[in-house]
């Protein structure tokens, strides 16, 4: 038996083999067929080996989900090169930094989203920035000015044969640098996760068994591209089954339901909120969502009763929720399709193949696998501080792990917090939140207190017609909760900061309070 592609150009020669005329992508009025996406992908290569782009180049992208974000991806790993995603929210200012931190050889981007002139604002604010090759995806209808046009990549391509593209694709090795992936930056300064093709495909190929995609499958993939989440979770676990990749730029509800019944959607995944909204819209119930088959879920809190309701109301046959982190790959562990409601919601599963868990003395989660990063990009003593000697991988998450090996996060180090010589950690009272009726989101902070040292403070988002008061929150967490776990404080707002995986940005909370 041969073993699986351990390179994405090779697995890609591998897809369109396998599932040929089947759908790969399907982008609106835009599907792309397997052989359709290799076709597509050489053309791109071709073009990119035209303007100089070496092995080992990095090219970011800074682009929302469409199909030219699968050609881009792929096609700069058919040349070798290494793409650097970019967060969609980030301002030019941070863009720009990545850019110049990674000395990116070539950029993918949208002439507008959302508005904006993405181009445009990153000129202004970094002249001094050279990149060689900035090619524009087309996005609202307008590709970016002063950048090659995504039209004009087929005549690009002219100048260089398809057997000097495949040569360069069959030179890739499963040790050669894949991504370049930003962590969020919740906790400070963003840093740059190096991971290779090999070991990125291996656990991609492990998520996809744990969560049952099957070439039969049709993906709608809500998390952004530019994170672990949409990319390997999404593209890349497609490119190892041959499920159809369906992206949606911008989450929508009404879009979304549409999505799921005109291209008979069965596999969602996301953060809670996704499902949540997706539960709460007037318009879901005259919605026909009935091939729903498989929805991942994870990064925040989760309460049994939406794992309930995904499974009652939005009739999933299988759901699961999931952790994994930047510097893991973005992959860890994971339920299974067995498992009851209460499992997956107040676990995030047990490893996925390849990985072995444990807990370090003050509770920390770690992990080791062939899988995870090799490191920080151009910082030795952040890579030090993360995989020790024995190569554990530091989570900085707080973990229980039980008899079966089933991990439950119980929150992040640097958010818990000393109330009164007691450590106390916001995620076990967010999930007593998450038990009131009226509560649609929480976040927990600590803030300074004279005698206490710190307090907690919860944020909470009310449910549509919820007319719940602070009182009623305080009481209900003296019900459930120690005295020294109870909040201090109650605030209400109409939403809360999130990052692009879903997470709660805390340290903004927290700023915020300063």
């Amino acid at each position: 038996m041969t073993s699986p592609p351990q390179t994405t150009p090779l697995a890609l020669h591998h897809a369109a083999s396998a599932f040929g005329s089947a759908p790969a992508v399907c982008d609106g009025a835009v599907t792309l067929s397997w052989e359709q996406l290799l076709d597509s992908v050489r053309e791109t290569a071709r073009a990119l080996l035209a303007r100089g782009v070496r092995r080992g180049d990095r090219i970011g992208i800074w682009a929302p989900n469409t199909h030219h974000w699968v050609t881009a991806l792929l096609a700069t790993h058919y040349v070798g090169a290494v793409i650097v995603p970019l967060n969609t929210r980030y301002v030019a200012d941070e863009v720009a930094e990545v850019l110049s931190r990674v000395d990116a050889k070539a950029l993918f981007i949208t002439g507008s989203f959302l508005g904006r002139d993405r181009l445009a604002e990153l000129r202004a604010t970094a002249p001094e920035l050279v990149i060689d090759t900035v090619i524009s995806i087309p996005a609202e209808g307008v590709e970016a000015v002063d950048a090659i046009a995504w039209s004009e990549l087929p005549k690009l391509a002219e100048a260089v044969s398809l057997e000097d593209a495949i040569a360069r694709a069959e030179s890739v090795q499963p040790e050669d640098l894949s991504d370049i992936l930003f962590t969020s930056g919740t906790t400070g300064r963003s840093k740059g996760v190096l991971i290779p093709h090999g070991r990125v495909l291996t656990s991609a190929r492990s998520w996809a068994d744990c969560a049952t995609l099957n070439s039969s499958d049709r993906f709608l993939v809500v998390p952004p591209f530019f994170h672990s989440f949409g990319y390997k979770a999404g593209i890349l676990t497609c490119l190892v089954t041959g499920a159809t990749i369906v992206p949606q730029a911008v989450f929508d509800v009404p879009e979304s339901m549409r999505l799921i019944h005109d291209e008979r959607i069965t596999v969602v995944t996301g953060p809670p909120t996704i499902f949540q909204s997706l539960l709460e819209h007037p318009a879901r119930a005259a919605a026909d969502l009935s091939t729903l088959r498989v929805a991942v879920t994870g990064a925040a809190t989760v309460p049994v009763v939406l794992i309930e309701r995904m499974r009652d109301e939005l009739r999933f046959d299988v759901v699961l929720t999931a952790y994994g982190q930047t510097e893991s790959g973005g992959f860890g562990t994971m339920c299974r399709p067995e498992d009851s409601s209460e499992t997956i919601a107040n676990t995030c599963g047990r490893a996925i193949a390849g990985f072995e868990l444990k807990l370090a003395d003050n509770g920390e989660l770690l992990l080791r696998s062939s899988q995870i990063m090799i490191g920080y990009l151009d910082d030795p003593q952040a890579t030090a501080d993360t995989i020790d000697r024995d190569g554990w991988l530091h989570t900085g998450d707080v973990a229980v792990i039980n008899e079966h090996g089933y991990v439950k996060i119980t929150d992040r180090l640097k958010d818990m917090y000393i109330s009164g010589g007691f450590n106390v950690y916001p995620a076990e009272v967010e999930q007593a939140m998450a038990r009131l009726d009226g509560v649609a989101e929480t976040a927990v902070i600590g803030v300074p207190d004279e005698r206490m040292g710190e307090v907690g403070k919860v944020f909470v988002v009310r449910k549509p017609g919820s007319a719940l008061t602070a009182e009623e929150v305080l009481a209900h967490a003296k019900t459930l909760l120690a005295r020294f776990k109870v909040p201090q404080f109650v605030e209400f707002r109409d939403q809360l900061p999130y990052s692009a995986a879903g997470k709660v940005l805390k340290r903004q909370l927290r700023e915020e309070k300063a």
